[in-house]
């Protein structure tokens, strides 16, 4: 049941002053007011000065970190936070977790559940595991989601942040093709934003009503101008302009073709693919005979199904590389959580205005590469999805 607002301030403010904080954090917007920050997140710090309170806030342009004095200036800092109009407020202590919602009416939505210990190291250590985004981020109350889930966001951004410089800035203007119902764009558009980069970026997704959902959501967590979605196909939704990263993760057989020709025809800088349902390249071993010595690879269903997807993941990255990329192929989460736990990863050489040519790198070695993919896919009688949109490597 609703509760008025102030009421459940009231108790927010009691926790975040109180002895047994553990962290706090503070995003989104209500509903026709913004605050002056995107993001506040609260936690105690043991200083050789004694305990503070610290408070990181985020203004969409860079991170400011503060250490406060338990008292009064605690007691002011934290009512002026409060006073901003965040429409969420996600609250752990010792012993209970509190998650405030401010409705569209400006009530409060309240829920109470006892600490979750599940992600603290045995004893001897008093450290949480190091998430590259919050656990208790209002991202994980408003969309859902429990531990496991909480882990393949951290092992996508763990992907991300090993593609990505360390030492990039400025704007980085993002696509997430076939992003479903976005729970890894909101988590890419929150960590990369944290990193102090100025990020714009674009779902797409062929469902309209998902479109809807999404720009929804985005308006629930305040970043609805740096966040937009777009109804449509890969190859043919209007994305502009073209995007530095293009993120493709768990799009259905070829949609991950066309999420990748559609990286490469735009130049994107980087690249990151988890491949889902390799129907294609399956269908097209089945339709043709196998080669010599190979018969004890296709005769079990099964293992002619999972060769398809090496063959077609292989073939992939093959084709990324002739355009200039550097690939690599790695686990994007353990398999224990999902099966579809491939990620290919590919990273521009050279994209500071440096030819295509020149890009490839040696022509012997690029000569050799190319022989390989013709020898593999005539040996095998397939055509890949990506071949036919961006072409056969050729020289």
């Amino acid at each position: 049941m609703p509760q008025p607002l102030d009421t459940a301030l009231a108790e927010v403010r009691s926790l975040l002053l109180g002895p047994d904080l553990t962290r706090a954090v503070a995003a989104g917007r209500r509903r026709g007011r913004a605050p002056s920050v995107i993001r506040a997140e609260l936690r105690p710090v043991l200083l050789k000065s004694g305990t503070r309170l610290q408070i990181a806030t985020f203004d969409g342009a860079r991170p400011h970190t503060r250490n406060v004095a338990a008292g009064a200036e605690a007691d002011a800092a934290v009512d002026e936070l409060l006073a901003e109009p965040f429409g969420n407020w996600h609250v752990e202590t010792t012993a209970t977790t509190l998650q405030v919602r401010i409705t569209k009416k400006g009530e409060a939505q309240v829920h109470r559940a006892a600490a979750d210990r599940g992600d603290v190291t045995p004893a001897g250590h008093d450290r949480t595991k190091d998430y590259l985004l919050d656990p208790g981020d209002p991202l994980f109350t408003v969309l859902g989601g429990n531990a496991a889930k909480r882990r393949q966001v951290d092992a996508f951004l763990r992907a991300l942040a090993a593609t990505l410089p360390d030492d990039l800035t400025g704007r980085l203007r993002v696509v997430d093709l076939g992003c479903g119902n976005a729970y890894l764009t909101f988590a890419a558009h929150r960590y990369l934003a944290g990193r102090g980069l100025d990020v714009h970026l674009i779902g797409v997704d062929v469902r309209d009503d998902q479109r809807r959902r999404n720009t929804e959501l985005a308006e629930r967590l305040g970043c609805a101008d740096r966040v937009s979605f777009v109804a449509g196909t890969i190859l043919d939704a209007e994305v502009k302009p073209p995007p530095d990263l293009v993120l493709a993760l768990h799009a259905c057989d070829t949609a991950t073709d066309e999420a990748l020709a559609r990286a490469v025809r735009g130049n994107a800088r980087w690249v990151l693919a988890a491949p889902c349902c390799h129907h294609d390249i399956a269908a097209q071993l089945r339709r043709q005979p196998t080669p010599d010595a190979y018969d004890l690879v296709t005769r079990h269903a099964i293992l002619r199904e999972r060769f398809a997807d090496v063959l077609t993941d292989a073939l992939r990255a093959a084709l990324l590389r002739s355009h200039g990329y550097r690939v690599d192929v790695v686990e994007f989460v353990d398999s224990q959580h999902t099966p579809r736990n491939l990620l290919i990863r590919a990273r521009m050489a050279d994209p500071a205005g440096t030819p295509r040519r020149e890009r490839l790198g040696d022509p012997t070695e690029q000569g050799r590469h190319h022989d390989d993919y013709r020898r593999l896919v005539e040996q095998w009688r397939v055509t890949p999805r990506l071949e036919t949109l961006i072409g056969r490597p050729t020289g």
